[in-house]
């Protein structure tokens, strides 16, 4: 799945007939942090992600879509989902979370559903992103904290947090144990 996000990107910005340069500033990104993405050299974070799918003129899902099924689509219990983690574990963002689509085959879709396994990090300086949009999180198991801003939110299993994603924001497990949670991101185009 890693792959297939550059190769999107890069089929996308070609037929739109947008040079790297132009999608590097149109993206407020760097053209060497373009080119890395597109060539599949690293995952990007979800705010890079983000500001490339407005640039482009498409929703974030268009690169994770797998088919054309404008119906509903099911995900059912114990099938297998791939993973995709929205950021490269060697990076400087200190990646701990593997995200696993629930509506990849839904195309036209504003919202993106994931189920997120977070991993407990030893770093506690976790870095801040923002990007526009909204999130939801509904804890699934575990404990997490949410850096927001200057607040610190702890949720346990079964709490839930709304907040808008240009707020800056980490997610991280809230103690040394791993966590699950139901995330709902949107993105507006």
């Amino acid at each position: 799945m890693a792959k297939k996000v550059g190769t999107k990107i890069k089929q996308i910005r070609e037929m739109k007939q947008i040079s790297r340069e132009d999608l590097a500033e149109r993206s407020d990104l760097g053209v060497d942090q373009i080119e890395n993405i597109e060539e599949n050299n690293v995952v990007p974070s979800l705010g890079p992600l983000i500001k490339i799918a407005r640039t482009l003129g498409v929703r974030l899902g268009t690169f994770l879509d797998d088919a054309e099924n404008l119906g509903p689509v099911v995900s059912r219990a114990g099938e297998k989902k791939q993973s995709m983690s929205f950021s490269n574990r060697a990076s400087e963002a200190r990646a701990h979370l593997d995200f696993y689509a629930l509506a990849s085959d839904k195309s036209g879709r504003h919202m993106e559903p994931f189920i997120v396994d977070i991993e407990p990090s030893e770093d506690t300086d976790y870095k801040l992103s923002s990007h526009e949009g909204e999130e939801f999180i509904f804890v699934l198991d575990g404990n997490i904290e949410i850096n927001y801003g200057k607040e610190v939110y702890k949720l346990g299993k079964g709490d839930s947090i709304y907040y808008d994603s240009i707020v800056s924001h980490n997610v991280h497990a809230g103690d040394d144990k791993p966590a699950k949670i139901l995330a709902l991101v949107y993105a507006p185009v």
